[in-house]
């Protein structure tokens, strides 16, 4: 049975679904959901990075808590929402060992080939790295 869930959430359409997905699935199981949202920091200083990263972790973790409120407002008791920055691949593994995640829930949105070259893809990346069932949601 399915106690942890963990959701790839960045706001696209695709990410939605696989919220809502998710949530059906949470409420069959009685699992809780961790959605987690990467953000990638690509340049400036440590003190400029740090100061950037508090700001927008807050306003980050807001906008997703509404938005996602208002896709499923009955399940929001059984949700915890984090924000974190970094490879988003390597940082949903690190979910995973630290809180016993049991299933993977990604959208997938289809990139032109340059761009899956250029920054690849989460769902691709996952289904190829996590030793857990990966659901990946279009």
């Amino acid at each position: 049975m399915l106690s942890h869930l963990l959701v790839g959430y960045d706001g696209s359409e695709s990410a939605k679904h696989a919220f809502q997905f998710a949530v059906e699935l949470a409420r069959l199981c009685q699992a809780r959901i961790r959605v987690v949202s990467v953000l990638q920091v690509s340049e400036g200083g440590a003190d400029a990075c740090a100061l950037l990263m508090a700001e927008t972790n807050n306003e980050r973790l807001e906008e997703i808590r509404s938005e996602l409120a208002a896709l499923a407002p009955a399940a929001m008791d059984r949700i915890e929402i984090v924000v974190l920055h970094g490879s988003p691949g390597d940082l949903i593994l690190e979910q995973v060992r630290q809180y016993d995640i049991d299933h993977i829930v990604l959208g997938h949105t289809e990139r032109g080939a340059l761009a899956r070259w250029l920054v690849g893809s989460v769902s691709a990346d996952m289904l190829a790295r996590a030793h857990l069932p990966v659901t990946i949601v279009p």
